[in-house]
């Protein structure tokens, strides 16, 4: 049982010297404070982040919405789709394979079939080869395997999508991907497993060390959901911003720290994080609480269904609220060009509070209480 034990992070050596009002070298403000990325000088430098989930959108194979079937998730070709709009930044997921390569993949293991049966094999414990050999091959003539996804209901459908790709590494990505479009890294980890300290340290360790080598002037956060990953991300290195996802109390973990908007308020103090990304519902489900984290010097994104509806992201924008992840990238990146963005050059020099005041208190709660309950998820 003692292999098993939960640590803190306050039990690991400080790697870095970190003072604990550290600036960080790439974002001289916070975001809340507006953000200042380091992108090339003909790019935006947004007050309102607008990130592609897992590049041109997540993959939903029983979908309605073709969209949802367009590209494949988490490769080059949906990070090269998105960039062709006008993002900050992509979100996709990072995990470790068992010879410590950081490759890009979402799910905690890999479905696929052999002689009529579905299998699974996690993606930890595969080799950087046998991860590799799953979907579209790169090489001319090779056929791979071919990739299963396990439905709400239990059955297993084959993930095939209009547009397929090759899967990848983190540094592909770093070297293929449009260099001024930032990463949104999340640090994916079984919601289930207890991690010991070092095996948890050498993961990130991993992880830095490809980014430190390939990112050079690329915007970066790393996320997840994960805390003790959070804080320990966070003490092993200040070049970059880390952020604490959490569902916002609309799912129940063993681990209280996941709960609710609270508790991840405190997990960013406690370790000196730069901010929260929330499911969305969570933020429009206790709207009081962005306040806080505004009057905490933290800054706010959130992630979710809803943040496919222009609507919800305009309400956001309203609230103060600092980005979003979404799906629909062209759809909710024009959204943002002919609202929001708008309003912000027309502000001039007023005040930011004075240029977002467009609701009273009392209608904007109002409309809060109305988004969930109008709005079918897709």
């Amino acid at each position: 049982m003692a292999a098993l034990r939960a640590f803190h992070v306050s039990d690991v050596p400080n790697l870095d010297q970190v003072p604990e009002k550290a600036s960080l070298s790439l974002y001289s403000t916070r975001f809340s404070k507006g953000v200042e990325l380091n992108r090339a000088a003909s790019c935006r430098t947004p007050n309102f982040l607008l990130i592609g989930h897992r590049g041109h959108g997540m993959n939903i194979s029983q979908s309605s919405d073709s969209r949802m079937k367009a590209i494949k998730e988490n490769s080059l070709l949906s990070f090269n789709s998105a960039a062709k709009f006008p993002l900050d930044f992509i979100e996709f997921d990072v995990q470790v394979t068992k010879d410590d390569c950081p490759v890009i993949f979402h799910d905690d293991v890999i479905l696929s079939e052999e002689n009529g049966t579905i299998f699974e094999k996690r993606v930890t414990e595969l080799c950087l080869a046998e991860f590799l050999c799953y979907g579209p091959q790169k090489e001319a003539g090779k056929e791979g395997k071919c990739l299963y996804r396990k439905t709400k209901d239990g059955k297993y459908d084959k993930w095939n999508v209009e547009t397929d790709d090759s899967l990848c590494t983190l540094q592909e990505a770093f070297q293929k991907v449009e260099p001024s479009l930032g990463f949104n890294i999340e640090l994916k980890f079984d919601d289930y497993k207890v991690y010991q300290q070092d095996h948890l340290t050498h993961i990130l360790q991993v992880i830095l060390q490809v980014v430190f080598e390939f990112a050079r002037d690329r915007p970066i956060i790393f996320s997840t959901f994960q805390p003790d990953a959070a804080q320990l991300v966070r003490k092993l290195q200040n070049n970059y911003p880390v952020f604490f996802l959490t569902e916002g109390g609309t799912e129940t973990y063993y681990d209280v720290r996941r709960n609710s908007l609270e508790e991840a308020m405190k997990v960013c103090l406690e370790g000196g994080l730069q901010g929260i990304v929330s499911e969305i519902k969570g933020v429009f489900k206790d709207p009081g609480a962005v306040p806080k984290i505004k009057e905490s010097n933290l800054s706010l994104i959130t992630y979710g269904k809803l943040n496919n509806v222009p609507e919800a992201v305009y309400m956001q924008y309203l609230m103060g609220i600092d980005g979003v992840i979404v799906d629909f990238v062209e759809e909710i990146s024009r959204t943002v060009d002919g609202m929001i963005k708008p309003e912000e050059a027309a502000s001039g020099e007023e005040s930011e509070a004075n240029s977002k005041l467009r609701f009273s208190q009392k209608e904007l709660s109002f409309l809060l209480k109305l988004i969930p309950e109008l709005i079918q998820p897709h």
